[in-house]
């Protein structure tokens, strides 16, 4: 029996399908070995899949379909699965339930003895809690209407794999309009960092849609949309503020103003004495580190503020080189100038490469998809805490996961410049 590219791509899901179920198992063993060996080898089998993606213009409907249901079912376990005690989401609980009783977040501080009363089990074991939110004004309105719902980690993971099942028919209309093979909405849903929003949730799979609303606005020439949805993006977490030189002049100036009215707006519930609420985020960047080689070797020499406007200023001009190269509204264009301010920020936790993902279907991208799955040994940082270690990623883990995306970008250049050498040659 022949294996056909289709087969193959069976083969790769099935393995993904195993490789995350087990994982899902062990969502509470985060970091060990029993949790990051399989979500590996899921990893491996991912970049088996993409290159199955790259070498077969197009698929099959059918494949699509198969493609789609494996993911489905290897989102289910981990949505049923209880996140960490101090995942994330236990902070989005708190944040919306204070809301609703008339606090505001960026000002409370849940270990505030005179707030104990406040807590529900599920807040209880959040993580940092001598700080107030750091989150914008979008995300507290995100997770308040979620919890006025019904106010448990499960509805916001509910509501995060709603949101993620929208991102896949987003990007469907997106391939369709520019004529890309819809084999590629795989490239995003089977990634398995994907597998950290149904079993951790992080609202940055809000903030994905939202930026990807925005693209296919663009590409339909939605310009009021467009601008909007890139707006209320940024108002829940800051990091496609770098894309904003792809936009200019690309969307009218009243567009442009009507989408920062708004966001402006979103803050008015927040205002405390006239100032603008930040919360924590100025914590955050002053005392807040994770797998941050660059950051981590310009901070030796400067203040930790600038080098966070060091991080914001590589994705402005890598955004502005790549509108002058790139063709309009290239997936590439939104994909780099992110890349580059994550890889010069002082925190790169593994979910936050989730904004990368609707927009990695090229070979110039080959080395972030490369990244989104070098990144995930850095779970074993969770184990480490375990037993005691500091919070530090170790340095072999740190070689690893970006010497791969070195290499695979000096691999992807080396073949560039072969090819015009040969292209000249061919040519005298």
């Amino acid at each position: 029996m022949k294996l056909t590219p289709s087969r193959r791509l069976y083969g790769f899901g099935a393995i993904l399908l195993v490789a995350l179920t087990i994982c899902s198992r062990k969502l509470s063993s985060v970091g060990e070995p029993s949790f990051i060996i399989p979500l590996a080898a899921a990893g491996i089998a991912y970049l088996l899949a993409i290159r199955e993606f790259f070498s077969t213009p197009r698929f099959p409907h059918r494949v699509i379909v198969v493609g789609f249901v494996l993911a489905a079912l290897w989102h289910l376990p981990f949505l049923l699965m209880a996140p960490g005690s101090d995942d994330d989401v236990h902070r989005y609980v708190w944040d919306g339930r204070v809301q609703r009783l008339g606090y505001n977040p960026y000002i409370v501080v849940p270990s505030d003895p005179a707030l104990g009363g406040l807590h529900t089990p599920e807040t209880r074991t959040l993580n940092n809690p001598d700080v107030p939110s750091p989150y914008p004004a979008g995300a507290q309105l995100f997770f308040r209407a979620v919890t006025a719902i019904h106010e448990s980690v499960f509805a916001l993971k509910v509501a995060f794999v709603v949101c993620d099942l929208a991102i896949v028919l987003v990007l469907l209309d997106i391939l369709r309009c520019s004529g890309q093979g819809a084999h590629w909405v795989l490239a995003y849903a089977w990634n398995p960092l994907l597998a950290t929003v149904a079993g951790s949730g992080h609202i940055d799979i809000v903030g994905v849609l939202l930026l990807l609303v925005s693209v296919a606005a663009l590409v339909r020439r939605w310009l009021a949309v467009a601008a909007l949805a890139f707006g209320l993006a940024v108002s829940v977490k800051l990091v496609p503020i770098v894309l904003l030189p792809l936009y200019w002049r690309r969307v009218r100036m009243r567009d442009a103003a009507l989408a920062a009215i708004v966001v402006g707006l979103l803050y008015v519930p927040f205002f405390n004495h006239g100032r603008i609420p930040i919360g924590s985020l100025g914590t955050y960047v002053q005392r807040f580190r994770f797998n941050d080689p660059v950051f981590a070797t310009i901070e030796r020499v400067a203040a930790p503020q600038f080098v966070a406007g060091l991080a914001v200023l590589a994705g402005f001009l890598t955004a502005i080189w790549m509108r002058s190269k790139a063709p309009a509204w290239s997936s590439d264009a939104f994909a780099w100038p992110m890349a580059a301010s994550l890889l010069c920020a002082p925190v790169v936790y593994p979910w936050y490469l989730l904004w990368l993902l609707p927009f990695v279907r090229s070979a110039p991208t080959v080395p972030i998809i490369i990244w989104t799955v070098s990144i995930i040994p850095t779970y074993y940082v969770w184990h480490l805490r375990t037993l005691g270690r500091p919070w530090l990623v170790p340095g072999w883990i740190m070689l690893l996961e970006y010497g791969s995306v070195a290499t695979a970008g000096a691999i992807i250049m080396f073949r560039r410049f072969t090819r015009q050498a040969v292209t000249r040659c061919s040519t005298d």
